[in-house]
């Protein structure tokens, strides 16, 4: 196996494993560090000696002796037979399925802020390096490491009960993948080992409706990712893609999995998401895409998830159904909550320059830019408002 190899065989045990350990064992931080030091170890050894039968098992197998050794420096007044119990680790076949979501869970404790989670989630689960992370988000590494110091410490002999519902974890890789795919800030558009992890780690969720509902999402969602920039990495937008350019393997891929999903599952609001997405992706030209139906698709997605951003889209879908006008008197009755978000200006000039208000537009796509903190998206509403 090459070293590259190695390295993704790794990354995918380490959830497992971890979640394993923190299952039977306990103390998250420990375990973590135990692991760690497993993972090391097969680095060293695998190349020379040969990857092991089980992998999971060696690695569970030496990360639990690593584990014991740190109980037993720091629990030596412990009883003899409490260690000599703890000595013989047993090997854990569990579905790794199961400890990984374990994990995610644990990641994702509703007592832990959003950025905590993600960056727990991304260390813990993804095998992301604190420097990674903080490289993605355009923050300190420092700051990242007092995040994930916090959350660790938070969720210290947090109970790990089994999965029920794992819609904080769906939420937290939704957010993963949308700052991957549209970076909140910064001079690129999109920061891809963000959005490719995302879908990495959702794929090792356990089949469910919404969980598929979200894979299929950021599928049909990243296939348009090489036709969203210029050689020069200027901004195009969706109705000006090159379709030609987007990934039809992908897409295929997710609108077979949306397909079956919607046939077999409770409807749920990610996989309503990746229907409206899937529309976009069978239109061969903007001209051709079927907006009524994507009206229809927000209408429901309102019902059952309703929130300022699902108002903003369903606004636009508006617009292509029933012209600017009726979508601009919409846009007048948005959430006062959004009032500020650039994407809110992005639209309205959008609206009004479709209905001929050319000076309104202008305004709009400045105040857009100047609320923006993405240098890709501030020059796109820049030049719109130059053209005009």
């Amino acid at each position: 196996m090459g070293a590259g190899g190695l390295n993704q065989l790794l990354r995918e045990l380490a959830p497992q494993v971890l979640g394993a350990l923190v299952r039977r064992y306990g103390g998250f931080d420990t375990c973590e560090d135990a692991v760690q030091e497993a993972l090391l170890a097969a680095a060293r050894q695998w190349p020379g000696e040969g990857t092991p039968d089980n992998p999971k098992s060696w690695l569970i197998t030496v990360a639990s002796r690593r584990r014991i050794e740190m109980w037993r420096s720091d629990s030596a007044r412990q009883r003899r037979e409490e260690t000599a119990y703890l000595l013989e680790p047993e090997t854990d076949d569990a579905s790794g399925v199961d400890d990984t979501l374990t994990l995610f869970l644990l990641c994702c404790h509703p007592s832990l802020t959003a950025s905590s989670q993600i960056a727990l989630t991304l260390r813990a689960v993804g095998g992301l390096t604190t420097a990674e992370i903080a490289r993605a988000f355009l923050v300190p590494e420092a700051t990242v490491a007092q995040r994930i110091s916090r959350a660790k410490a938070k969720i210290k002999g947090a109970e790990l009960t089994p999965p029920t519902d794992i819609g904080p974890v769906l939420h937290v890789l939704y957010l993963i993948f949308n700052e991957g795919y549209t970076a909140s800030s910064g001079e690129e558009l999109n920061r891809v080992e963000l959005s490719a992890e995302a879908i990495r780690l959702t794929r090792q969720l356990p089949p469910s409706g919404e969980a598929n509902g979200l894979l299929a999402l950021m599928l049909l969602t990243d296939a348009r990712r090489p036709a969203r920039t210029t050689a020069s990495g200027e901004l195009v937008p969706l109705a000006e893609q090159d379709r030609g350019r987007w990934d039809s393997a992908t897409i295929a891929e997710g609108i077979e999995l949306i397909t079956a999903t919607l046939q077999n599952s409770p409807l749920g609001p990610y996989q309503l998401q990746a229907a409206i997405a899937a529309v976009h992706a069978e239109a061969a030209h903007a001209a051709d895409t079927d907006w009524p139906q994507i009206l229809t698709l927000y209408d429901v997605l309102r019902q059952i998830a309703p929130g300022p951003m699902v108002t903003l889209n369903r606004i636009v879908a508006v617009a292509e159904v029933h012209g600017p006008r009726v979508a601009l008197a919409e846009l007048a009755d948005l959430d006062p909550a959004l009032a500020e978000h650039h994407r809110v200006d992005a639209v309205r000039a959008h609206l009004q320059e479709r209905a001929g208000d050319t000076e309104g537009a202008r305004a709009s796509y400045t105040q857009a830019a100047s609320r923006t903190l993405s240098a890709p998206e501030r020059r796109y509403l820049l030049d719109r408002a130059d053209r005009l």
